[in-house]
């Protein structure tokens, strides 16, 4: 296992280039099947889970002609369906929640479809149901095998129908909009997730001759096709990365540019950021943060104290929870942040107290965090990175940190940041890989 050595209190400086979306990414990628016709990807991360979702697109016969790191041809043309059945597939799906996106597709498609039980982060509770009940709603039927952990799905045909889905699942969403595509009649999905990378999928889905509207609301109205052709995509900026990026900035003092972040698609991304103090400057597609010495949180109208949480699209993001509390251990102010969607996510708290950070971990979702300004700095210590996102907020803390810090268990993080060591070293950044 690899580990990061982390010497903080560097203040960086320059331009960053954020990679292309994570969670875009695995969606994309999966709708490749829905064609036997090339479909090419640009703009793909070069990262853990990424790169192991294109094996299994190479396992099961899809050609893949990886052009350059972050761009690949797809050509679905002779699959092997019945691979999916096999324990290879499902041992190496398993270490991918991903690879769950790749159900919808099959099915539209091969009218059959396996879900391993899906790997990932341990951050809570993440059912399927959303999607088995999608499916169901389009006359599949499914089976459970307790014994090998994946359901297995078949269909002699789909049907169009009308469901009210019970949460807007972002892939839940996805996996039934790319197996309406291609069923019979028409398909109205309310309460549909409506995330950008949501609305990249139906695009390219439509760019391939599905026929989706309602793209970017949470009505989603399909009128199935028979067949689906080839077509050209490029992945949006991860808008992970670049709220990591503004944290980072603001913890370390540092003066950044954050080139072609896809500012159209961040929606309350940057304001949020602002409600901590942190000055940032849009310019044009990029974003400039100045060196702060300080940065201020700010309170409700009514003087009490400011509340952070997540909330589906075009509410905050809980993939930057992690961060905000990082962030705001360094603020001026006090802020509650509250973490609705995972019991789990709040549980790195304790590697911040051992770091010096004044937090009260109030239950499994919120946190209430004490921002001295400074006056108590990190410390560096030695740590284990428990997911992706958690593992990059941590990364951040080391990096403001006085001292050593210690990040292990660092293929979390190399699941969701391509060369993350590498970039921030162009910054300036004390960071070396073990």
């Amino acid at each position: 296992m690899a580990s990061f050595e982390v010497r903080g209190g560097n203040r960086l400086k320059g331009t960053i280039v954020p990679q292309g979306a994570k969670n875009e990414a695995l969606q994309i990628i999966s709708a490749v099947l829905l064609t036997a016709e090339p479909v090419t990807i640009s703009n793909i991360p070069d990262i853990l889970d990424v790169n192991l979702l294109i094996e299994l697109m190479y396992d099961i016969g899809v050609k893949v002609n990886r052009v350059t790191r972050d761009t690949c041809i797809f050509q679905a043309d002779d699959v092997n369906v019945d691979y999916l059945a096999t324990d290879a597939f499902h041992k190496k799906g398993a270490k991918l929640r991903g690879s769950v996106m790749m159900a919808g597709p099959m099915l539209a498609r091969f009218k059959k479809a396996y879900i391993p039980k899906p790997g990932g982060d341990k951050i809570g509770r993440r059912p399927l149901d959303t999607h088995i009940i999608g499916f169901e709603k389009l006359g599949a039927r499914f089976d459970y095998d307790d014994a090998q952990g994946y359901f297995q799905l078949s269909s002699p045909r789909l049907q169009g129908t009308y469901m009210l889905l019970d949460e807007p699942s972002v892939t839940g969403t996805a996996n039934i909009v790319m197996a309406a595509v291609m069923a019979e009649g028409i398909t109205t999905i309310y309460n549909a997730a409506c995330e950008p990378y949501i609305q990249q999928l139906c695009k390219m889905l439509n760019r391939m001759g599905a026929k989706i509207s309602g793209v970017g609301s949470n009505l989603l109205t399909i009128e199935g096709v028979t067949k689906l052709g080839g077509t050209e995509h490029r992945m949006l900026p991860d808008m992970i990365e670049v709220g990591s990026f503004i944290g980072l900035a603001a913890m370390t003092q540092s003066e950044i540019l954050i080139q072609g972040a896809g500012v159209e698609h961040l929606g309350v991304i940057p304001n949020k950021f602002r409600q901590l103090g942190i000055q940032l400057e849009i310019r044009g597609d990029d974003i400039y943060i100045p060196a702060q010495e300080k940065y201020e949180v700010a309170t409700f109208l009514d003087g009490s104290v400011l509340t952070i949480y997540d909330h589906p699209w075009p509410g905050f993001t809980p993939d930057l929870i992690s961060i905000m509390l990082v962030v705001a251990t360094q603020a001026e102010g006090s802020v509650l942040i509250h973490q609705k969607m995972f019991e789990s996510r709040l549980f790195f708290v304790d590697k911040l107290l051992d770091m010096r950070a004044q937090i009260i971990l109030c239950d499994p979702h919120r946190a209430t965090v004490i921002g001295l300004g400074r006056k108590h700095p990190l410390r560096g210590i030695t740590m284990s990175s428990p997911d992706i996102r958690a593992g990059q907020a941590l990364l951040i803390a080391a990096l403001s940190a006085e001292g050593k810090s210690v990040i292990q268990n660092i293929e979390q993080i190399d699941r969701g940041y391509q060369y993350i060591d590498e970039r921030l070293r162009k910054l300036g950044a004390d960071i070396k890989r073990v």
